[in-house]
């Protein structure tokens, strides 16, 4: 059966998430975690990719990323993942898959899914109850987004601008923000529309799928479709 094929759009945002094979941890201390960073630096970088949000998580990666071209993700992506691969794996005296097959991905509107987009993703070591507040995990870009470091692997996008003025009025909205839980419903759209590959549409996504004479995806509910009003049971 054919693979389903990855939608991938310049331009726009996309939400990533690689995963570790059957779920297994793909760091193992500090310096595999600052060996990942090197090599996504290196290539998004080299490839013109802007990173706008990451964290690493021990099992795996959340990136939100937006590509100059529509096939600069997927090789970019493969590059990072193998060139990770090969360091693992001569470090911890090991062979074979790191990786659970393909990384998944979602376009995300920048004007309306961006923000949720950055608050899930470095949220997630909170919600998976590894710190209190994100501050406490090192591997993320939140302390660039609240004001506590200068990360150089971000490049911010014109959304988190908008939320302030100046550095302190953006990051100290963002902190908030943050700081709000994420109703349920946008973690539980944030996470289906990464596993699905369908994207979060907004007039940003609409017009790029117009302007390439393409079909928005629709979402479909999981499970058995509900029956009508007045159907038999």
């Amino acid at each position: 059966m054919a693979r389903k094929r990855r939608i991938a759009l310049a331009a726009l945002p996309h939400l990533v998430l690689a995963r570790g094979n059957n779920r297994q941890p793909v760091f193992a201390d500090h310096d595999d975690f600052a060996a990942y960073l090197e090599r996504l630096k290196e290539i998004t970088q080299r490839r013109a990719l802007e990173l706008h949000a990451y964290v690493l998580m021990p099992d795996h990666v959340h990136l939100l990323l937006t590509p100059p071209t529509d096939v600069a993700l997927s090789g970019a992506l493969q590059d990072v993942g193998r060139a990770y691969v090969r360091w693992f794996n001569r470090r911890h005296e090991r062979s074979g898959t790191l990786w659970e097959g393909r990384f998944r991905s979602a376009v995300i509107d920048g004007e309306s899914h961006l923000l949720a987009a950055m608050r899930y993703i470095e949220t997630n070591p909170v919600r998976a109850r590894l710190v209190a507040e994100p501050s406490a995990w090192p591997w993320s870009s939140y302390g660039h987004h609240a004001g506590l470091r200068v990360d150089p692997l971000i490049t911010d996008h014109a959304q988190y601008w908008s939320v302030g003025n100046t550095p302190f009025e953006r990051q100290d909205a963002y902190r908030r923000f943050a700081d709000e839980r994420a109703p349920a419903a946008e973690v539980d759209a944030l996470r289906a529309a990464v596993r699905a590959g369908v994207p979060l549409a907004g007039p940003q996504t609409s017009a790029a799928f117009e302007a390439r004479g393409l079909t928005l995806p629709v979402a479909r509910p999981r499970g058995r479709p509900r029956k009508a009003a007045g159907s038999a049971n």
